[in-house]
């Protein structure tokens, strides 16, 4: 085998291990056992106790679950899986929460995301072909939307 393969196997390995880690400890903190979890998250306890020794690895949407279960962010779980990259998440979830927000006027939305933006800069594209939820009146509705990769 080769030394960049078994070098990508022991990168995965790591990850993996590492969300392992860290979901066992948000777990301990939440003061759940693996079985509540398991529950909460409606997921089994063997695959669970799978997940926090770093034997499997989760899809988003199973890391949804068990964020949603410990009340904690999925993206900081999709960054620690390495589904998302660190540098690129929160600028993006930022930038979602404004536009999301049903109490803001788009003119304040605007306001708010080229102040953050002076701060911390354009968040990148995720894709070239995005779906955005638009709030008008209450009323939200999907618009497709072509982002500029220019």
């Amino acid at each position: 085998m080769s030394g960049a393969v078994t070098g990508a196997k022991d990168t995965v390995k790591d990850t993996v291990g590492g969300l392992g880690e860290y979901l066992r400890d948000q777990r301990r903190q939440a003061q759940l056992s693996l079985r509540q979890l398991a529950e909460a998250a409606g997921v089994s306890n063997p695959y669970l106790s799978q997940i926090e020794r770093g034997l499997r690895r989760p899809s988003a949407e199973v890391l949804q679950q068990i964020a949603m279960a410990l009340r904690i962010s999925a993206e900081s779980l999709y960054v620690r899986a390495g589904i998302l990259d660190a540098d690129h998440g929160g600028a993006r979830m930022v930038e979602d929460a404004i536009a999301l927000d049903p109490r803001l006027s788009e003119r304040q939305k605007s306001a708010l995301i080229d102040i953050y933006r002076s701060f911390a800069g354009p968040a990148p594209s995720v894709a070239t072909d995005a779906t955005v939820l638009t709030v008008s009146s209450g009323q939200t509705e999907n618009t497709d939307v072509q982002e500029d990769t220019a």
